[in-house]
């Protein structure tokens, strides 16, 4: 399989640096100096990873990450920034990225990160050819090859995060995660200090897959431990 990178930084001494260590891991490796161009390669051609500045001519970083977390085919984002703040770091993982390295970094920790995405991202291609049938669980019906879904007979709008971590929940019935295992397992990498990440999504999906979101039936807080998923829950809310 050939790998392809797409770097977006405006700095072309770091990116020729980040190019050079890249090119050990991947066979096409290009480089977008500023954000329009970044958007113009990433809706011609698929990924299999963008290594994204935040601070860019044109259209900023998170904009980018927002777009196309917004397309329907999934590409795994690495953010390199020197906006280190914590807020700067959550909202960058909210918006879809998958791993966030602060300015200045290591190359060759960049390199081990983009490697953990892949085989993280390779495990669940295999794990969708595997399950190739739709699961059927307490309402929902989860496509993981058209990573599709359905409430109660209603198609559902899933981020692709969204999704990965619905369909991970429905995959392990009754059991408690943690903030930070559902981190390692659905993100595919333990952020520690950014568990409220995963509070968040949670949120949207209880919005999107419960009868009354403030009453859950599907997705359960397990106070002091975490959240498990009820596959026992009803399909439709009460009359």
């Amino acid at each position: 399989m050939v790998r392809r990178v797409l770097i977006v930084e405006d700095d072309v001494h770091i990116a020729e640096l980040m190019k050079l260590h890249l090119r050990d891991e991947a066979e096409v490796v290009e480089h977008a100096a500023d954000g329009l161009t970044a958007l113009q390669l990433i809706e011609r051609a698929s990924w299999d990873a963008v290594v994204l500045d935040l601070m860019l001519p044109g259209v900023d970083g998170l904009e980018i990450c927002r777009r196309t977390r917004a397309m329907a085919r999934y590409t795994p984002i690495v953010i390199t920034s020197a906006r280190s703040s914590e807020a700067h770091r959550i909202l960058g993982l909210e918006l879809g990225a998958d791993d966030y390295l602060a300015k200045p970094f290591s190359v060759l920790e960049l390199v081990a990160r983009v490697r953990a995405l892949w085989r993280r991202t390779d495990a669940l291609s295999r794990h969708a050819r595997l399950e190739s049938g739709v699961l059927t669980v307490a309402g929902l019906d989860l496509d993981p090859i058209a990573r599709e879904a359905q409430v109660d007979g209603r198609p559902l709008t899933l981020t692709p995060r969204e999704f990965d971590l619905l369909f991970f929940f429905a995959r392990h019935p009754g059991q408690v995660f943690t903030r930070l295992q559902l981190l390692n397992q659905v993100w595919g990498y333990q952020h520690d200090g950014y568990e409220h990440t995963v509070n968040t999504h949670i949120n949207r999906l209880r919005a999107k897959v419960e009868p009354d979101p403030t009453q859950p039936r599907r997705i359960l807080t397990v106070w002091g431990h975490g959240y498990k998923f009820a596959a026992n829950a009803p399909a439709t809310a009460a009359a």
